[in-house]
């Protein structure tokens, strides 16, 4: 079971400076067609979509420990668009991540009325759901 809370002091779409948002290119993306552009779910304001991104480490949150653990962070992305990464640390190791961090992640898109999740950052052991992860200074956690 997964749980997922969003607490945002602020709404996470945050225009960019131009008005509009533009993808962010991965050298890594895989190319799957169930994989979204994250700033198209956004905008769309839709659930369950695979994305891919990255950005810097906005703010560090308390772990979610109600149920599975869960490491919680915010980065804002190159659009200015801030997302929720929920990185369950019951299944892969906590990626230690500082303010300010560059990361590049892979999972699920959720959206609820507080703002943009991304969960689902680490390998489904069941193998029934893609595998995600957590690219941190060179490292992978998955």
């Amino acid at each position: 079971m997964v749980t997922i809370i969003l607490v945002l002091a602020r709404p996470y779409l945050t225009p960019s400076r131009s008005g509009t948002s533009t993808a962010v290119p991965s050298a890594s993306s895989t190319g799957s067609a169930a994989e979204t552009s994250i700033l198209e779910a956004i905008k769309n304001q839709t659930s369950g979509s695979i994305v891919q991104a990255r950005g810097t480490v906005l703010k560090l949150l308390d772990d979610d420990t109600d149920g599975t653990r869960h490491q919680r962070f915010l980065v804002k992305l190159d659009s200015g668009d801030v997302v929720k990464i929920a990185h369950n640390v019951d299944l892969a190791g906590r990626v230690p991540v500082a303010e300010q961090d560059e990361v590049e992640f892979h999972g699920q898109f959720e959206w609820n009325p507080q703002g943009a999740a991304v969960h689902w950052t680490h390998h489904d052991p069941r193998g029934k759901h893609p595998d995600g992860w957590i690219r941190h200074r060179g490292k992978r956690y998955e």
